[in-house]
């Protein structure tokens, strides 16, 4: 089992990570789809505002929608990086419905199972990590996405830290 990172946004290389648009409905900001018979054990993650437009808090969801995925920019392998020891590539699938950022499209959820919650100023940043043998459980297939509700739009940066 290795450990994987992912950004809302594509591997970095000459030029400095970018955040990306909120927007003011919800919209998912990263997406990460299990392998098809891989689970995902996520330990910690991330998101954080560039505080530009808006004093309101803003409303971000860690979440498990089942099967159903937004539609993404893809990420490529080069974007889901290896975190640790052990360095191959992650079983995530990729592709517009799979894993990838800054959704155009939601898709119809049915049903959903949080994560993790929470109001975050737009000034601060959150970071939340599980204690040992207390992750969060996505099952084999299963699409784990940060979205975000915000009041005005924001630049963002999330992440998230997995074991597949």
């Amino acid at each position: 089992m290795g450990s994987y990172f992912a950004y809302n946004g594509p591997m970095a290389t000459t030029a400095a990570f970018a955040g990306v648009t909120t927007g003011t409905a919800i919209k998912t900001m990263l997406q990460v789809l299990a392998g098809a018979s891989d689970p995902l054990m996520v330990w910690k993650w991330g998101i954080e505002f560039d505080a530009t437009a808006t004093a309101t808090p803003i409303k971000v969801e860690l979440v498990h929608t089942g099967t159903v995925a937004a539609t993404v920019v893809a990420h490529v392998a080069a974007g889901v990086q290896p975190y640790g020891a052990v360095q191959t590539a992650s079983s995530v699938q990729l592709g517009t419905a799979a894993t990838g950022y800054t959704a155009s499209a939601e898709g119809t959820v049915t049903t959903t199972r949080y994560g993790d919650i929470h109001w975050v100023d737009p000034t601060q940043k959150l970071t939340w990590e599980w204690s040992l043998g207390r992750e969060f459980f996505v099952p084999a297939a299963g699409v784990l996405r940060v979205r975000v509700t915000a009041p005005a739009a924001v630049n963002c940066v999330t992440w998230i830290l997995w074991d597949d």
